[in-house]
């Protein structure tokens, strides 16, 4: 490892006296870079996919043009790529393309010349009668180089460096697509190349401070952005898809207008999904997070709720001890809909915080929310109480008959806190189902699920006490 990565430096060394525009390149070629780039469209969906559309000027020959455009994702799908004419449509036409991912770096020369001449250099104090340099062919580059000379064999690099004495053609420096081209006119040409490419990905991040009665909260939505795609893009109109896209290779995808922006970031429903652009053009530089804003909201209202969720295996088992000092857990809903809300939320986590007395904020919890639509509720786990616990016991348990069972429990809920509160027990209970006998009154909040509310005074507890009898065969 540590002489590969002493050769790593010096073939570093010698390669920067090369041009990189010449790395791999024909000597027919025409490179085009970020300097000739007139427009970028980015769209980004979820899953480190990404839609590209990379406007260029080139000057054009009547005929045959092969060109390197340089710089674009090193995750490109070569086969969702589609070049368009854009000055004079159809007249410019794709005869083949390359896309030429293996990048130049030490240990991608030493692969290509493996069986090939090279120059060992001797950097230390020369042995009698050895040679500043001479000539070697590389058998193998398997975990250090192995060296044929013309008297010997010789594996490994001890001051010493190899010198090449040229780049493989197949090398780039850069992610490059080379296009071969047949142009029905010579001058210059706007030319639009669209591929898909992973490396780019984006989630929403949500912040909100809960108000000190835990009433109304302030929401800020951010998009977090991320690009590890090998190559910038600057000044790009940036474009979010919200939605699970299935996406079977090859699968190009088109969207291809370039326009102005909004003095906001812009929600529309797009076939089954939801596509937002933002107001303004950003940079998205490679190996850079960045996050811009997506919403922001004020005075929202929600609502807290404590809650113990029980499970439907003991209806149907005899399980005396069901758990003591069984955590609470502490709910925050809002709605989606009113005020600066009312749009479809992009699936990601929801941070929430609130001011101490001392107005210091302190971290309340987090919970990861799904796409949601508008006009729909959004409810997160924050995490269990510390002040309310329960007891649960199974008091009776009898099999009446061939599948049906009835058993009786006793929940009893404990409340260290100075004031009053409503724990909701939410229990699924399987099968065709019934309540015989309760001390509060149960809510059949779903098919499968029977709900109460248990008012438990401050410092003090409460108990629930009720039978269920189920129908189910296992």
């Amino acid at each position: 490892m540590g002489n590969r990565f002493v050769r790593a430096i010096a073939f570093a060394g010698v390669l920067s006296l090369l041009p990189p525009t010449s790395a791999g390149a024909d000597s027919n070629e025409r490179t085009t870079t970020l300097a000739d780039v007139r427009g970028v469209n980015l769209t980004i969906y979820n899953g480190a996919l990404a839609l590209v559309h990379d406007r260029r000027r080139l000057d054009l020959d009547a005929g045959d043009n092969r060109i390197a455009w340089r710089d674009v994702g090193a995750g490109m799908d070569a086969t969702s790529a589609i070049l368009e004419d854009l000055t004079a449509p159809g007249a410019v036409r794709v005869v083949e393309q390359n896309f030429n991912f293996d990048l130049l770096k030490p240990s991608t020369i030493l692969d290509k010349y493996v069986g090939r001449k090279v120059t060992v250099v001797h950097d230390g104090e020369l042995r009698p009668g050895q040679p500043a340099s001479e000539p070697a062919t590389l058998l193998a580059d398997n975990e250090g180089v192995v060296l044929q000379f013309a008297d010997r064999i010789e594996t490994g690099l001890t001051r010493s460096h190899l010198v090449f004495p040229a780049l493989p053609s197949d090398l780039r420096d850069r992610p490059t697509l080379v296009l071969d081209l047949a142009s029905d006119h010579a001058g210059p040409a706007d030319l639009d190349l669209s591929y898909l490419t992973s490396g780019l990905g984006w989630h929403a991040d949500y912040v909100g401070v809960v108000s000190p009665d835990d009433r109304h909260m302030d929401l800020q939505g951010l998009i977090t952005l991320s690009n590890t795609s090998g190559t910038s893009f600057n000044d790009a109109r940036l474009q979010l898809v919200a939605g699970n896209v299935n996406v079977a290779p090859p699968a190009p995808m088109e969207m291809r207008t370039i326009g102005a922006v909004q003095t906001r970031p812009r929600e529309e429903s797009f076939f089954e999904y939801h596509l937002y652009t933002l107001a303004n053009p950003t940079s998205v530089l490679n190996n850079q997070t960045k996050q811009v804003s997506l919403l922001s909201a004020r005075d929202v209202p929600v609502r807290k709720t404590l809650e113990l969720r029980g499970s439907d295996a003991y209806y149907f088992n005899a399980s005396a001890d069901l758990g003591a000092n069984l955590k609470v857990g502490a709910y925050l809903t809002f709605s989606n809909q009113g005020g600066e809300l009312g749009v479809p939320l992009p699936g990601g986590i929801v941070r929430l915080y609130k001011n101490d007395q001392g107005g210091t904020s302190q971290f309340l919890g987090s919970d990861r929310i799904d796409h949601t639509p508008r006009n729909q509720d959004v409810r997160l786990h924050l995490g269990d109480s510390f002040d309310v616990t329960a007891n649960k016991k199974q008091l009776t348990f009898a099999i009446v008959s061939r599948c049906t069972y009835e058993s009786s429990y006793s929940l009893a809920i404990s409340n260290a806190k100075t004031e009053p509160v409503d724990v909701l027990v939410v229990e699924p209970i399987p099968g065709d189902w019934q309540i015989s006998a309760e001390n509060r009154p149960h809510v059949k909040s779903s098919s499968s699920t029977a709900t109460w509310t248990v008012h438990v005074p401050a410092d003090a507890s409460a108990t629930l006490t009720y039978t269920a009898r189920v129908k189910v065969c296992i």
